[in-house]
């Protein structure tokens, strides 16, 4: 997936001062590296605005019946999704795909938020579960989709793959989350949920054991000017039983991965694609 900008008229300038390959690499970073700026002074005015929770949609409708009073056979709607935003973030993160995705295909979409205290990564995928229960309760479906963003998309995986949570979850996509865990920022160490973000921790070892019959389908988008992810490739999905695919965005950021237009089209697709082989598998069954 190729994301392009609006910063050509310098590419000859670049070209000139610079070795062709360079150039264009020199460019692709200079227009991330803006759009970053840009997507950060955004998110920094919404982000009081997803500092409380989100309010609860009303109850789905009763089902309805035909006019011999008998209850009509239920359509199966696609499931809900759920939004998990990223370290130090809100659920403001996502007001442009929370829009493009029920706009599309008219899915409930709930935007969850976990404290910036969150000191654990199990602990966050505990209650997580909690928050899937409440959800499938409360709108009448057996199973969601979710799509996290960084940490929260690890925090995820997790609940799907080592809490039983692919039970629940159809569809997993994640954007720019370290599954391999990320070098970055050394001295971010001192808080505990980013050392469980390094290779080689115990959460990253955990999610490397066998997963034998996982039941999620996993999407993982990963850039390769993620300047948050080292090495980049460290937020593609590679596990012997887990069914992913992993789709790179050129050209764009972290912080743009959870409000790219083209990015928003990608995780549609991906929902679309899963709900169309569960419609096709599990055809029609009257008791």
């Amino acid at each position: 997936m190729k994301v392009t900008g609006a910063l050509e008229p310098f590419l000859p300038l670049c070209r000139r001062l610079l070795p062709g390959r360079l150039a264009d690499l020199s460019l692709a970073l200079l227009k991330a590296t803006a759009l970053e700026a840009a997507i950060l002074a955004g998110h920094l005015l919404l982000y009081p605005t997803g500092l409380t929770p989100e309010r609860r949609p009303p109850a789905p409708p009763a089902q309805p019946t035909g006019r011999d009073g008998a209850a009509r056979l239920p359509v199966r709607a696609a499931p809900p999704v759920v939004l998990l935003h990223g370290f130090i973030d809100n659920r403001s993160v996502f007001v442009l795909l929370r829009r493009a995705l029920a706009q599309h295909g008219g899915q409930r979409v709930e935007s969850l938020n976990y404290s910036p205290l969150t000191c654990d990564i199990r602990t966050a995928a505990e209650l997580l579960g909690r928050h899937i229960e409440e959800i499938c309760e409360r709108t009448g479906s057996d199973r969601v989709d979710i799509v996290g963003h960084s940490l929260g998309g690890l925090i995820a995986r997790y609940y799907v793959q080592r809490l039983g949570g692919d039970l629940r979850v159809g569809t997993l996509v994640t954007l720019g989350t370290p599954h391999a865990g990320t070098r970055v920022a050394p001295l971010a160490d001192a808080h505990p949920i980013v050392r469980q973000m390094r290779p080689g921790s115990e959460v990253i070892e955990e999610l490397s054991r066998p997963a034998p019959g996982c039941r999620t389908r996993f999407v993982s988008f990963w850039s390769d000017l993620d300047a948050l992810m080292e090495p980049v490739e460290t937020a593609r999905i590679d596990h012997p039983d887990l069914d992913a695919t992993n789709v790179q965005v050129t050209g764009i950021g972290h912080l743009a991965l959870p409000v790219h237009p083209a990015v928003a089209t990608g995780i549609r697709q991906a929902l679309d694609e899963t709900h169309a082989e569960e419609r096709t598998a599990g055809g029609l069954t009257v008791a």
